[in-house]
């Protein structure tokens, strides 16, 4: 996704906003995501990658049978999990960005491939992959093969046990999570001490919901032991 913005529309932007474009044009992840024919969603899915291959890839073992992602929309991270998991092939192209880009008055550089459809998934190659995918966000999440997306509220006091029984298959009864990833932030409103407090109870109910579903190491509630636990990120 490159962003060129008009000189009529230069003109228009106020300063946080020529400062937000001068950012993402210096972004290494934003350059990554221009660069790469995988077209992610999302800047962060290349954080993720990094992370994967810093820490062994935690993503890909064949154990992990059960992720969830919050805080998913657009659903860069669920991509990556999606693919470490063989949901779907690594160059397989997925929305137009230029639909969304359009509202904010920019140009988007097309990345070549064949023409990409923002409402469907009929352009995915598709495989047979392994595990559950749950994706959860306020906002919708466009299809992505392998994930069950959830449009809710995760600090509803009902979230947990709706994404726990969404993770209960016959090879997961008891519905634990293998991974946990998290990039969730609370919308700001420029008073600090409502900021903060809304930034630590998300981070108290992903605790809570890490402490409650995350595997454990040599889990009774498994059928085969495993000597790792589970992963929060």
């Amino acid at each position: 996704m490159s962003f060129r913005a008009s000189p009529i529309l230069r003109k228009n932007l106020s300063s946080a906003s020529r400062s937000w474009l001068s950012r993402q044009s210096r972004d290494p992840y934003v350059k990554l995501r221009n660069a790469s024919p995988n077209v992610y969603r999302s800047r962060s899915a290349f954080k993720l990658l990094e992370l994967n291959a810093a820490w062994g890839s935690f993503l890909s073992r064949k154990d992990v049978r059960a992720v969830v992602d919050l805080g998913a929309a657009p659903g860069g991270w669920s991509q990556v999990v999606s693919e470490k998991l063989g949901w779907i092939d690594s160059a397989t192209p997925d929305w137009d960005d230029s639909d969304v880009a359009s509202e904010y008055g920019l140009q988007l550089g097309r990345v070549p491939g064949p023409e990409r459809n923002l409402d469907a998934s009929s352009s995915w190659r598709t495989k047979q992959g392994r595990g559950v995918i749950v994706s959860v966000d306020l906002l919708p999440i466009t299809p992505i093969p392998g994930v069950h997306a959830m449009q809710m509220d995760f600090l509803d006091p009902q979230a947990g046990a709706a994404i726990k029984a969404v993770l209960s298959t016959p090879e997961n009864p008891s519905g634990v999570v293998d991974i946990i990833l998290s990039d969730m932030a609370a919308n700001f409103s420029g008073y600090k001490t409502r900021d903060v407090e809304s930034s630590l109870d998300i981070c108290h109910s992903i605790f809570n919901f890490a402490k409650d579903n995350l595997r454990v190491r040599d889990s009774p509630q498994e059928a085969t032991k495993r000597h790792r636990g589970g992963t929060l990120l």
